[in-house]
């Protein structure tokens, strides 16, 4: 593509060098330079791009997005601009050739619950022949092409990257966990959901966003964004979704488990073998089986539900497609094991997300033991990773101390933090 068509409806302050040249490849990490490459000397919190645009230009790069003009350098065009960050997705949808266009985009967004959610929803999708793509914080699913996630939402350029796959695959659909990072950083520019979906909101990430009511203005950005085409889909059930969608001009739909709502779920009965409960739908009730446990579980099913009715599949089609969902890896995932021991990993990281997790287990133990005088212990094993929001720590202790009947606290992924300071601090 040439440079003056990667830089259509693109402001700019001047450019700088030829600009009829063709660009083959565009990046904003310099290790990833090439030969006719454009590279982005992006502005990060802990970085500036501008220090790695000799390494690029050694690499081949022919043209750079740059705040400042450097006289100094040959062999490269300079496109100045005023924000190097702002400007990234654009280029990348350009390049790309804006591939969100040629799908039906949902997106995620809420504390817990998003990945889980995401996987039920390509599932659901899947099975009613509307071949979808995921970019969520486990794997990306292209078609046949898996790769392993390296971000909940990925950075602008690889998201239109791999949009682009998902159409050259003859995708229809995506659906795609959206980070408070993401939406902060403007990752999802250019992307025109046709589905938003809030699953709940809870402390997280604060570390990055300093307080709770920029954590929740950062996750409103995906509703605030949405046409009066789209559709927000809101767990009523969390007092933070009228905050979220109070500036939408999207239509509503909601869900819930503690109330009536557009979609709500009554009589449930939880096992470690599943869970039973009544679909509430309109003036319709039908039985449902999940082997899916707990109730947050329940929500996240609402939420593909929801979709799926969205997208005009009969209930009766969908209670099918929830039978046969298993689970999701990492996400009280059950260990196979020799002693017949009930041994469960979650990725439960808050301690929102820990209390339901624990809840849930203990629940479902007392169910499948009431005859039972001594019940079964719950023994928790946990850590909180390090360089991330340290005001959770003791949080996760305290959930843990009220639902288990044994803590063993030890390491998660450390980073440059000492180990025992982090378990000092839980």
């Amino acid at each position: 593509m040439k440079l003056k068509k990667l830089l259509k409806n693109i402001s700019y302050i001047e450019i700088k060098g030829p600009k009829d040249i063709e660009i083959s490849s565009i990046t904003q990490d310099s290790r990833l330079a090439s030969y006719n490459g454009l590279f982005i000397a992006r502005k990060g919190r802990n970085f500036d791009g501008l220090k790695f645009l000799d390494e690029a230009i050694s690499a081949g790069s022919k043209a750079a997005i740059v705040d400042i003009y450097d006289p100094f350098l040959k062999n490269i065009t300079q496109v100045i601009v005023d924000d190097t960050s702002s400007i990234e997705a654009d280029i990348a949808t350009n390049f790309y050739e804006n591939p969100s266009k040629k799908l039906f985009n949902i997106g995620i967004t809420g504390t817990n619950g998003k990945t889980t959610t995401s996987y039920l929803i390509k599932h659901i999708l899947d099975q009613n022949e509307k071949k979808t793509a995921l970019l969520g914080s486990i794997e990306y699913i292209l078609g046949d092409t898996k790769i392993e996630a390296k971000l909940t939402t990925p950075d602008s350029i690889n998201i239109q990257k791999y949009l682009k796959e998902a159409v050259d695959n003859d995708l229809k659909y995506l659906c795609m966990e959206v980070s408070s990072h993401a939406l902060e950083q403007n990752r999802q520019k250019n992307i025109d959901f046709d589905i938003a979906i809030f699953t709940n909101l809870s402390l997280d990430h604060l570390d990055y966003h300093k307080n709770f009511e920029n954590y929740k203005n950062a996750k409103k950005k995906l509703f605030d964004a949405l046409s009066e085409e789209a559709l927000s889909i809101v767990n009523i059930d969390d007092k933070n979704f009228k905050h979220l969608i109070k500036d939408t001009k999207s239509k509503i739909f909601t869900y819930s488990i503690k109330q009536k709502a557009d979609l709500f779920a009554t009589n449930i009965k939880y096992s470690l073998k599943g869970t039973v409960f009544s679909l509430n739908y309109k003036n319709e009730k039908i039985k449902f089986f999940t082997p899916l446990i707990g109730e947050y579980n329940i929500y996240n099913i609402l939420a593909a539900i929801s979709v799926g009715i969205r997208l005009k599949i009969d209930p009766q089609k969908l209670k099918e497609d929830i039978i046969f969902f298993k689970s999701v890896k990492g996400r009280l995932e059950k260990v196979k094991n020799s002693k017949n021991l009930n041994i469960i990993i979650d990725f439960a990281h808050t301690p929102d997300a820990l209390e339901n997790v624990l809840k849930t287990l203990k629940t479902a133990l007392n169910q499948e033991n009431l005859e039972n005088i001594k019940k079964p212990k719950i023994i928790n094993v946990f850590g909180c990773g390090g360089d991330r929001d340290k005001s959770k720590r003791p949080l996760m202790a305290k959930a843990s101390e009220k639902f288990s009947d044994i803590s063993i606290v030890t390491s998660d992924n450390p980073r440059s933090e000492n180990p025992q300071k982090i378990i000092d601090d839980i």
